[in-house]
């Protein structure tokens, strides 16, 4: 994994796990946590069993694959599934036909695979529960206690929370745990600037359009508290001619990663959402986050905050104002009022664009084959091929936005791996 040596927090786990005791591990985003509690689930499986063996329930889809991408990039010869919901079941079953040693899923889909007998219970040996107080918000309690009164022998749990604010229900069955705080509180927002944007009347639309064109093209996560608001800024943003994606729990599948691959491209640099983005989602090097709506609860401020300056780089939040809003009580330490120019150029538009190909991991397409296709077929040179992402059934692949009409026309009758497929503009 190119990793040279192991964190504090990873070592802790470890540590832990040789005492066999249930472990709970307060953690932020970003800080090594999946691969932290992945090690002692590595540790704790047998070759020799054929059923699956651990169990890792997430709270979101996104999560989960993240959490199976770092299982793959580990290379441990244990086979690994994911279930979740947004897709069609009857493929998941099929997979779960030859039983992966590590499950991992969403409650709801999970409950459902478990409730139709799609594979066999009775070797699970270990249970985790991955950002555990987000599933409790996000009404997960119900499937969480159903499915582990339906596992008769675990022998190791563990919990991950983003806070230590969550009381643990008894459904858990975690009993004296190790707690591993590595929360950081002083020091989680180290990096971070905070500002406040106050308008002169009571429409945020033209205040947040005014800051994106303060802020140029660096990446910027705007947060709403509601999926109608999400898609009410996108819909405005678009109408000023700025390239942005809106992420919410109601999308379907194939939209949410869309999304969330353009703005990890560079296809686009303003991603709208509800708190969903403030955890979970791998998105690296955001610069700046906005919040349109400021957060309900004092966590909700934090883990926003979170998704930038992360890992000792610095970041900037902006919290937008209404003439008559003030801040939420919570936040303490006052931000620095920001006054915006009066006229700033419009955004720049993005160097990227995202290409859709309708093959993916299930058709036996990888990485390495696009990129080779992209450069002999699209005659693409090495600086104008990006990000390539390759989903289960489709792939995304951004190119400079200057090539998209040419590399089109080239690629157009031409077929990656003898596989004729449908390539196009991602919209």
């Amino acid at each position: 994994m190119g990793i040279e040596a192991l964190n504090a927090m990873q070592l802790a786990t470890l540590e832990a796990n040789e005492k066999s005791k249930d472990m709970i591990l307060l953690s932020p985003t970003g800080s090594g946590k999946t691969l932290a509690y992945l090690l002692p689930v590595l540790m704790s499986l047998d070759p020799q069993i054929k059923n699956v063996q651990a169990l890792i329930l997430a709270p979101s889809r996104e999560l989960a694959q993240q959490i199976e991408q770092v299982w793959r990039s580990m290379g441990t010869g244990f086979k690994v599934n994911t279930c979740f919901g947004g897709r069609p079941s009857n493929g998941e079953k099929r997979d779960l036909a030859i039983p992966p040693a590590l499950l991992i899923g969403t409650p709801g889909r999970l409950q459902d695979h478990i409730e139709r007998g799609n594979f066999e219970l009775t070797d699970i040996k270990t249970l985790v529960l991955d950002e555990f107080d987000k599933s409790l918000e996000m009404g997960f309690t119900e499937q969480m206690e159903a499915i582990i009164s339906h596992i008769p022998s675990i022998k190791i749990r563990i919990l991950t929370s983003a806070t230590d604010a969550v009381s643990i229900p008894a459904f858990t069955g975690i009993q004296n745990p190790v707690k591993l705080d590595f929360t950081e509180k002083d020091n989680v927002l180290k990096g971070l600037k905070i500002f406040s944007v106050k308008g002169n009347n009571n429409d945020k639309m033209d205040l947040l359009y005014q800051l994106l064109c303060y802020l140029g093209n660096d990446s910027t996560l705007i947060f709403c508290n509601q999926r109608e608001t999400v898609e009410k800024v996108s819909a405005y943003l678009r109408t000023r001619n700025v390239a942005n994606e809106f992420f919410h729990g109601k999308l379907e599948q194939p939209d949410r990663e869309r999304a969330l691959s353009k703005f990890r491209n560079g296809s686009c640099t303003a991603f709208i959402s509800t708190d969903l983005a403030s955890r979970g989602l791998d998105i690296p090097e955001i610069k700046n986050i906005i919040h349109f709506d400021a957060p309900v609860r004092a966590d909700e401020f934090i883990h926003r905050n979170g998704r930038t300056s992360r890992m000792e780089a610095e970041g900037s939040a902006y919290v937008l104002l209404t003439e008559k809003e003030e801040l939420p009580s919570f936040i303490t330490s006052l931000p620095s009022p920001l006054l915006l120019p009066a006229l700033s150029s419009m955004p720049p538009k993005p160097d990227w664009a995202t290409l859709y190909i309708g093959k993916g991991k299930k058709d036996k397409l990888s990485k390495m084959d696009i990129v080779g296709f992209m450069f002999k077929k699209g005659q693409l040179a090495k600086d104008e091929l990006g990000m390539v992402e390759v989903k289960e059934y489709y792939s995304f692949v951004a190119i400079k936005v200057n090539k998209v009409k040419e590399v089109l026309r080239l690629v157009e009758k031409e077929k990656i791996k003898n596989m004729k497929m449908r390539i196009e503009l991602a919209e």
